[in-house]
């Protein structure tokens, strides 16, 4: 029995969505909840997972095709469908030799000759097959069967049997020859490896097999403990070894993009997040102002409990979640960072909704950490995490994009000192957080100045001036430079 999945509601905006890849074909059989096809919508690029298990039976949509949600994609059935044709096809076969056992070539299975000559006759069909019939011709000379066994196969076999009924005497001789003609069919056992082939490996998510390159992971070598065997980032992380680092040349050359000297349309993805940047920036009017700040004191209490951080939460422990924390303290105390223009009136939240910046591979994503305000550093680190993951495997929900108060950027998890981040309309503030670098700076201890080797990094936040004035900006940033470079967060950590 086959049923047809249809593409879900990918929440409450969406009513279309376009199929960018599928991930299984007609024949491949798929097991509940694993990856049908990848779904572009305007606000995620998601997978569709399979509800049932069984085989493909029909494609209904195809790549790079816009359908509205409801639309049946695909056909998964038991796989008899496409079995039934094959099974046919012999039983209509079988009828012939029974029909014409007088024939040529086909008539040479042994079926024909227990119709004809129940009686002695019936075994002499086989001994033309394995060309014994040497035994009736004890008066005829002996060469002639001599070469028979080479033609045994052939069709000059079946003439044998039918015109020899009075061969009878021979029969004692052929039932020793029947039990061998079965032998031959065996050889089109040989077709049924032919017909078999090797299953392909799960699918691998982009930012799996980016991680796996990066560590110098062989993904042929790593047992995936995902739905159906599927290898995941932590499967990549496991098999990771101090040998295979330490093997790793010290760099390693850049190498020329296949993209160089091509042209390629954008994705609907990157089509939104363009447009909507364009909006932003000719609707306000944006500006950015820099802070720098000593983490030396969060850093030492990340180095100092980040490894029992581990141990009962699970998760790494990083600056941001700390960066976060500062961040929604500082938006409760100046809710101006935290409001939204509507018309001629200014709209204060009564929540702290952080929009995280997830870098991927589609283009960048914000999901939403909501009432971020009423959380420690170990609420804010799961969360960070688990929707960093789910966006990077495509398995954000699209709501959990929307509702986005404020946005923390982390523009130095790839190695930038700073930026000026744009701002994204309906909100009117963004923070970018830099890179935390160690470096000397002049430092104050007994009334007396020094030169320290610090932990420092720079904030910078973009805002919408029509309604976010510079002081604004600067008392927002100078709270969060006060809260971050105090380091008095061991009470906060959640642990």
């Amino acid at each position: 029995m086959s049923e047809s999945v249809s593409l879900p509601a990918l929440g409450e905006s969406v009513t279309e969505g376009t199929v960018t890849r599928w991930l299984k074909n007609v024949g491949d059989r798929v097991e509940v909840d694993e990856p049908l096809l990848e779904v572009s919508t305007d606000k995620v690029d998601t997978e569709i997972p399979s509800p049932v298990a069984g085989v493909i039976e029909a494609i209904l949509v195809q790549e790079d095709e816009t359908v509205e949600v409801g639309t049946a994609l695909v056909t998964i059935g038991d796989g008899s469908a496409a079995a039934a044709p094959a099974e046919a096809a012999p039983a209509e076969a079988a009828p012939e030799p029974v029909a014409a056992p007088v024939a040529e070539a086909p008539a040479a299975p042994a079926a024909p000759a227990p119709v004809e000559a129940p009686a002695a006759p019936a075994p002499a069909a086989p001994a033309p097959v394995e060309a014994p019939a040497a035994a009736p011709a004890p008066a005829a000379p002996a060469p002639a069967p001599v070469e028979a066994p080479a033609a045994a196969p052939v069709a000059p076999a079946a003439p044998a049997p039918v015109e020899a009924p009075a061969a009878a005497p021979a029969a004692p001789a052929a039932p020793a020859a029947a039990p061998a003609a079965p032998a031959a069919p065996a050889a089109p056992t040989a077709p049924a490896a032919t017909g078999s082939h090797a299953g392909a490996p799960g699918y691998v998510t982009p930012i799996v097999r980016k991680l796996a390159n990066e560590q110098g992971v062989d993904l042929a070598s790593v047992t995936g403990t995902g739905v159906g065997g599927r290898i995941r980032k932590q499967d990549v992380i496991s098999a990771q070894s101090a040998p295979a680092a330490e093997a790793a040349p010290a760099r390693t050359p850049l190498e020329p993009s296949p993209l160089r000297g091509t042209t390629v349309p954008m994705t609907r993805l990157r089509k939104v997040v363009a447009e909507r940047a364009v909006v932003s920036m000719t609707s306000t009017a944006q500006l950015t102002s820099v802070v720098e700040v000593d983490v030396t004191k969060v850093a030492r209490l990340r180095d100092k409990v980040k490894g029992d951080f581990l141990a009962k939460t699970g998760n790494k422990l990083s600056f941001l979640p700390f960066f976060a924390l500062a961040t929604a303290e500082a938006l409760q105390a100046f809710p101006i960072i935290n409001s939204t223009v509507d018309g001629d009136a200014i709209v204060y939240p009564a929540q702290e909704n952080l929009s995280i910046a997830v870098d991927t591979e589609r283009g960048l994503l914000t999901p939403v950490i909501r009432n971020a305000g009423d959380l420690d550093i170990a609420g804010l680190a799961a969360q960070i995490a688990d929707l960093a993951d789910r966006t990077r495997n495509n398995q954000l929900k699209p709501d959990e994009l929307s509702g986005g108060t404020f946005t923390l950027t982390n523009t130095g998890s790839r190695g930038a000192l700073f930026d000026t981040p744009v701002v994204f309309l309906p909100q009117s503030a963004i923070l970018g957080t830099g890179i935390v670098v160690k470096r000397p700076v002049v430092v104050t201890t007994d009334g007396s100045e020094a030169i320290a080797i610090r932990s420092m990094v720079y904030l910078a936040l973009s805002y919408d001036h029509r309604i976010i004035d510079g002081a604004d900006a600067a008392r927002f940033l100078t709270a969060v430079k006060d809260r971050l470079e105090s380091g008095d967060f061991e009470a906060d950590l959640g642990i």
